[in-house]
């Protein structure tokens, strides 16, 4: 089967949402963790939003796993976190994400040194256009959706710390 570095993260992001179109928490980290390699392809100039992604995808885990059952869906971490009133982390990811997303692909493709050579690397085997569209029209409604969520909260302008 043809893949490019978006294979797995497609495949991952099926499984996203429950039968009742509520984002799982679970799948949705094993989605944003699958786009990581993609930042590797990138280079040194994509290396500190990894980390900073990488961290809030760790954070989150962490939490996840310390009552998967309770944490089942992604939304429930949120509105703890605002009964608590601690809603950073989450945030972080999730809205830090949504809002920086084109901006970071805009420096990621001024910095890569060769596009074309850039688009070798990534493609791997498959239709690396195809495979990025889709993703991107994909992947999207999930942030939208989680930032819309976090505005129903009051969170959208929260400064992530």
């Amino acid at each position: 089967m043809a893949e490019t570095v978006f294979t797995p993260s497609l495949e991952g992001m099926k499984h996203v949402k429950s039968e009742s179109s509520v984002i799982l928490t679970k799948p949705f980290l094993d989605v944003c963790k699958q786009i990581l390699p993609v930042l590797d392809k990138f280079g040194a100039a994509m290396a500190l939003v990894k980390s900073d992604i990488g961290g809030n995808i760790t954070r989150l885990e962490n939490k996840y796993s310390s009552d998967p059952s309770k944490y089942e869906q992604l939304y429930s971490m949120v509105q703890e976190e605002v009964q608590n009133k601690t809603a950073k982390v989450i945030y972080a990811l999730l809205v830090n994400t949504y809002k920086s997303t084109s901006v970071h692909n805009w420096v990621a493709m001024k910095l890569a040194p060769n596009r074309e050579k850039f688009m070798e690397v990534i493609s791997g085997t498959g239709d690396i256009k195809a495979d990025i569209e889709k993703f991107c029209t994909t992947f999207y409604p999930f942030l939208k959706e989680n930032h819309d969520f976090l505005a129903s909260v009051g969170l959208d302008d929260l400064k992530a710390s």
